[in-house]
């Protein structure tokens, strides 16, 4: 009898963790969405239509492959251009 109680118990604790756990991975999962979208708004906010387009594009590839340095390196990518653009400028000036 003792056996069966404690089975029965078992069954019910991990019914229990289940279900936390899915609701665990419910709500991370709305967070981070929620989260993309912010992010992807204010890169749209901050870059133009190019750039935002070049980097919703490396932050989409870069959670799909789970390499975060693809979108990483988008960024820099842009940065790097937008610093060369105003040195250029300046040379121009001087």
């Amino acid at each position: 009898m003792k056996r069966r109680t404690r089975s029965i118990l078992e069954e019910l604790n991990s019914l229990g963790n289940t279900r936390n756990t899915d609701l665990l991975i419910e709500n991370r999962g709305a967070s981070i969405i929620e989260s993309a979208i912010n992010l992807l708004t204010l890169v749209k906010q901050q870059y133009n239509e190019e750039e935002a387009g070049e980097l919703e594009r490396r932050f989409l590839n870069a959670v799909r492959t789970g390499d975060p340095r693809k979108y990483t390196r988008g960024i820099h990518k842009i940065q790097e251009s937008r610093k060369a653009a105003r040195e250029a400028k300046n040379n121009l000036e001087k």
